[in-house]
């Protein structure tokens, strides 16, 4: 049986955790980045990183990918990330801006970077996973900075995937939207003030309607398209499309 390493970002809860879980079920290896760590298992690697300082992650770099050669399957997944203020333009605090940045766009390009050049010969399976959102292609007011995030993320997975086609190395990324999941973002989302988001009855009637998906089955969806990645070309992929 093949060796498979998943290294995730933001695998202590929400989209990540029910990832990471999902990898350790298929018999995988995971390595879980960031600052705290609920998952306890033996192959499970706890690697505590505050992905919004990028001065610690760029000090943790040179060797976070040393001993991922040694699989012959290698899935980085950058899931951390943070909605910021629900606010208009205008009303958010000055530094909540970069830190939402560092951590939804700076610290996932970082990773890409180093893992792209420590792994550009290895001969393994090579991928990437970039969690994207339906809000990197969609203005949704009070979420400026998340929107803008997400569609850099998308952008730069569409310039990654090219280049690693032209180089020939290998190279999968893809940029994947996870749907409406039951996590601790879309409760800060309906706990928002409606003069700061008008859409918030959609989101409040999705969870009373019980519509929002579960940790477990986004997984298992994310798992899917893993297993079955060269039918989709695209780079920017939804799992409400499976």
């Amino acid at each position: 049986m093949n060796k498979s390493l998943f290294i995730i970002t933001g695998a202590s809860k929400g989209i990540g955790n029910g990832l990471a879980n999902k990898a350790l079920e298929s018999g995988a290896s995971v390595w879980g980045i960031s600052r705290s760590h609920s998952i306890s298992d033996e192959n499970y690697k706890a690697i505590s990183i505050d992905l919004s300082n990028l001065d610690e992650l760029k000090n943790e770099l040179p060797n976070l990918f040393n001993d991922a050669k040694g699989y012959d399957k290698v899935v980085l997944i950058n899931n951390a990330g943070t909605l910021g203020d629900i606010k208009h333009l205008g009303s958010i605090e000055n530094d909540s801006i970069p830190q939402l940045f560092n951590l939804n766009v700076s610290a996932p390009l970082l990773l890409m970077n180093q893992f792209m050049h420590d792994l550009k010969d290895h001969e393994g399976e090579k991928i990437i996973i970039n969690i994207s959102s339906g809000a990197g292609k969609n203005a949704v007011d009070g979420w400026s900075g998340y929107c803008a995030s997400k569609a850099a993320l998308d952008m730069a997975s569409k310039v990654a995937a090219k280049e690693a086609e032209l180089d020939g190395n290998g190279f999968i990324i893809k940029a994947i939207a996870p749907g409406v999941v039951d996590t601790e973002m879309q409760t800060q989302i309906r706990n928002a003030d409606e003069k700061s988001f008008s859409g918030i009855d959609r989101f409040k009637n999705l969870k009373a309607d019980n519509a929002l998906s579960s940790e477990k089955e986004v997984a298992e969806k994310y798992f899917y398209y893993l297993e079955n990645i060269n039918q989709y070309p695209d780079v920017i992929l939804d799992v409400r499309d499976v």
